[in-house]
């Protein structure tokens, strides 16, 4: 049994051998007959790809040919161009060679003709010369006769021919002036006016005249012996703490309180109204309420510049100025309240520089400040337009609001739209009627000046001083001043007035030349 599976299996591995063998001799012919079939297709490949590349290098020989013969006709082309180019170079050069040549010729001759004219000239000139020198010699000559057969001097004849053109000419002058003057107060006077009346129209301030004396009005006429006090001493404690004049006379319930100060009249107004509502009157409570009423004016002053700068827009003020506009509330300039001045300058002033084109709010500053320094004038001296500008310089002010300080009183020129609207609303502010008042003695002295000045030109007949002294009316001669003369009499006139006279506003000076014809019907 062993035996025969062992021969079984011998015969199978044989048989796998053999198999194996005959399959591998199989593979390898396969792949042999593979083999020779890639090489016959590498072969047609090949050849396909050298006829390729013949096609192709046939195509690029053509190409280049292509090329050539374009390259070579284009050079060609190139090269008639240049020719035919070159040659108009050749011949525009001879030609502006010709114009050169044509041209420097008649530079040439103009060259030569310059220089007959400059001989020529040069001839003239000398013979000119000759002539003014003869001509001079004989002026000379004829001035000695002159001098001779007049008895005068060439420089006083001079003087005679001088004035004589002098009187001839004015006249003209005149013309001239009146002419250029009334075109000029025609356009002038048209903006003028329509600035001032949107001004005008626009603000309208209440007038607060301010007299020198204040009432207090009491419960009885006991109290006016309490107010004296025992051999006067309430009254002489009252009068010294107080700075004012008081008045006790018969007239019943009232005691009068007299000073030009009226922030003193005032304070002294609430502490007697204070003392009379207390009813105890001595001097120990009189120095007592003095003191609570001062501490609150001094309050009170300030908060009213505080409203006031508030309702103007304005900022960044110093407390001190603004106090210091609080306290003009207690000033007064010709019976005209300085605050209530102030303010219609401001607003007015507002108004003028925004129609100019300037800035509204700095207008505004510089008017409510422009006389700040009346509310210094009490406690120091010199003139409120110095001590308002070193207080505004002091507390830090601009260039626009000094300026306007001191060109309000003409100390300076305006330098500024601001500035110059300042100085005009200033004007509108306190010549407008009812706003001051005026001592008589002053304002008869102010119209006698004015009609003094005018009746002292020559051909002035008569002069009179109208509508409270803001006008004058001039009569002239008609037989010694002719039209134009009485234009330059007027500037005379009103620059004198100017010169001379001390006057809120304006003058208007008003030359009338007429002449009267008159005959009887009988």
């Amino acid at each position: 049994m062993l035996n025969e599976i062992l021969y079984a299996g011998g015969g199978l591995a044989i048989g796998a051998t053999i198999s194996y063998i005959f399959s591998k001799k199989l593979s390898t012919s396969a792949s042999q007959a593979l083999i020779e079939q890639a090489k016959a297709k590498a072969r047609v490949i090949e050849h396909e790809a050298e006829l390729k590349l013949h096609d192709v290098e046939v195509k690029a020989k053509e190409n280049e040919l292509r090329l050539k013969e374009k390259y070579e006709q284009k050079e060609e082309n190139l090269l008639n161009d240049y020719n035919k180019k070159f040659d108009e170079l050749q011949k525009k050069d001879k030609e502006l060679n010709e114009i050169f040549k044509d041209e420097l010729k008649s530079i040439t001759l103009e060259k030569d003709e310059l220089k007959k004219q400059q001989k020529i000239l040069d001839d003239t000139k000398e013979e000119i010369e000759k002539t003014k020198q003869s001509y001079i010699k004989k002026i000379q000559e004829a001035d000695k006769l002159i001098e001779r057969a007049s008895g005068m001097t060439k420089a006083e004849a001079k003087d005679i021919v001088l004035k004589r053109v002098e009187e001839e000419s004015r006249a003209e002058i005149a013309h001239i002036v009146r002419k250029y003057e009334a075109i000029a107060k025609r356009d002038a006077k048209k903006n003028a006016n329509f600035i001032l009346a949107q001004a005008t129209t626009r603000f309208a301030g209440d007038f607060a005249a301010e007299r020198l004396i204040n009432t207090v009005n009491l419960p009885s006429d006991e109290l006016k012996g309490r107010i004296i006090g025992k051999e006067g001493r309430n009254i002489k404690s009252l009068e010294m703490l107080l700075g004012v004049d008081i008045i006790i006379d018969d007239t019943p319930n009232v005691i009068i309180l007299s000073s030009f100060n009226l922030y003193r009249r005032a304070i002294a107004t609430k502490v007697i109204e204070e003392l009379v509502e207390d009813g105890r009157i001595q001097p120990a409570r009189i120095e007592d309420i003095y003191n609570k009423v001062t501490k609150e004016f001094e309050n009170s002053i300030l908060e009213e510049g505080e409203n006031i700068i508030f309702d103007m827009g304005l900022s960044d003020m110093h407390p001190e100025l603004i106090k210091l506009i609080g306290k003009l509330k207690f000033r007064a300039s010709y019976g005209q309240n300085a605050l209530g001045h102030s303010l219609e300058v401001a607003h007015l002033a507002g108004v003028i520089a925004a129609e100019c084109g300037g800035d509204e709010k700095l207008a505004k500053r510089a008017g409510i400040l422009h006389d700040i320094g009346k509310a210094l004038t009490h406690d120091f001296s010199g003139n409120h337009v110095d001590l308002g500008a070193e207080v505004c310089k002091r507390y830090g002010e601009g260039e626009v609001v000094l300026n306007a300080i001191y060109a309000h009183h003409g100390h300076e020129e305006p330098n500024s739209i601001e500035s110059a609207a300042v100085c005009t609303a200033d004007t509108l502010s306190a010549a407008r009627p009812g706003a001051r008042r005026e001592v008589l003695e002053a304002f008869l002295k102010r119209v006698k000046d004015i009609e003094d000045i005018a009746t002292s030109k020559e051909g002035v007949k008569q002069a009179y001083a109208i509508n409270a002294g803001r006008e004058v009316r001039v009569i002239l001669n008609a037989k010694l001043v002719n039209d134009d003369e009485a234009v330059l009499l007027a500037k005379e006139i009103a620059k004198e007035i100017e010169d001379k006279v001390q006057y809120p506003g304006e003058i208007k000076v008003n030359v009338i030349r007429e002449v009267r014809a008159i005959d009887m019907a009988r």
